[in-house]
């Protein structure tokens, strides 16, 4: 059997949101070294502070400072942290309850190993040495057998107050195709393109699935389409894509759905070697390769006369 391709994968963008009244106090707070719950009409106090009693749903926002002092509720050790995570070498993941506080705050515990942490200990924030108004200005927790600290009292008043924060999401993930879109790589390596019939529908999906998404059967049978194919709708991109390989395209530029000589489905492709003001319903186009390429660089028009409507109406 054919090996099944995988590679890894990273999805990143930055995540870009302004602040309310709590959530800014409470991370300018943190940049001054001072943290800030919210206490509930019922006298509960949450570290970190909502917007919103999660009880009774009612809008709070009595600030109050608890100490930087605290016990560990509950953990788990962390044998190899990850890139972005607190610590560099292996740590706890621990819930603090802060002194002074209702509920536990999730944070880093930096110890030599997961003897040397139970639940109950003490513990106490390390402050990051350059705080910029983040969760990451607390460095992580260290292990504390002092006298808790008490706060100051503080209310949320500050100078300069944070008013938005821009955050990075990444995702980093090993993606594997499967059996039918591993062969369908593996084709087009080759310049061919192949789907896969159903049994039952006898409808070609290209690219292949693995079962047909109509009959729920498996599929099985390889067919090869196109290489020619008709566009059946398109649109006009704008916006530049970020620098990386084969996105660096110069706008406007078009992507279209196209459908292959022989196929039930329309892949997607960029279109080129026209006007992107020409491109229409039912042109007709064939792929162009680069020398090397696992897949087709763009479509491009093949001088034809446009595709009949009723020819591509169902693969709209």
């Amino acid at each position: 059997m054919p090996e099944v391709l995988k590679a890894p994968l990273v999805v990143e963008f930055p995540f870009t949101r302004s602040l309310g009244p709590v959530q800014s106090a409470f991370l300018t707070g943190l940049r001054e070294r001072v943290v800030l719950g919210v206490k509930t009409t019922d006298g509960r106090t949450l570290v970190p502070p909502v917007e919103y009693d999660p009880v009774t749903a009612e809008e709070i926002r009595d600030l109050v400072e608890v100490a930087p002092t605290g016990t560990v509720t509950t953990w788990a050790w962390n044998h190899e942290p990850r890139r972005g995570q607190p610590l560099a070498g292996p740590f706890a993941w621990v819930l603090v309850r802060l002194d002074g506080a209702d509920t536990a705050l999730l944070h880093a515990l930096d110890v030599p190993g997961p003897d040397a942490v139970h639940t109950g200990m003490r513990v106490r924030i390390r402050w990051a040495e350059e705080r910029t108004g983040a969760i990451t200005d607390i460095a992580c927790f260290e292990p504390y057998d002092g006298e808790p600290d008490q706060p100051g009292g503080h209310t949320g008043e500050f100078e300069n107050p944070l008013t938005g924060i821009v955050a990075p999401a990444r995702l980093d993930y090993t993606y594997s195709p499967g059996r039918a879109q591993s062969d369908y790589i593996n084709a087009l390596s080759a310049q061919r393109t192949v789907g896969e019939r159903c049994p039952s529908c006898r409808k070609v999906y290209v690219p292949p699935r693995g079962a047909c998404p109509t009959c729920g059967v498996a599929t099985w049978e390889q067919v090869e389409v196109g290489p020619r194919g008709t566009v059946t709708t398109y649109c006009i991109v704008n916006i530049k894509a970020a620098h990386t390989a084969n996105l660096d395209i110069e706008v406007p530029y078009v992507y279209a759905h196209i459908a292959l000589d022989g196929a039930d489905l329309a892949l997607h492709a960029r279109i080129g070697g026209i006007p992107y003001d020409e491109v229409r319903m039912g042109l007709r186009v064939e792929p162009v390769w680069t020398q090397g390429a696992r897949h087709p660089d763009h479509y491009r028009p093949t001088g034809e006369p446009d595709a009949d409507y009723d020819t591509y109406k169902e693969l709209l």
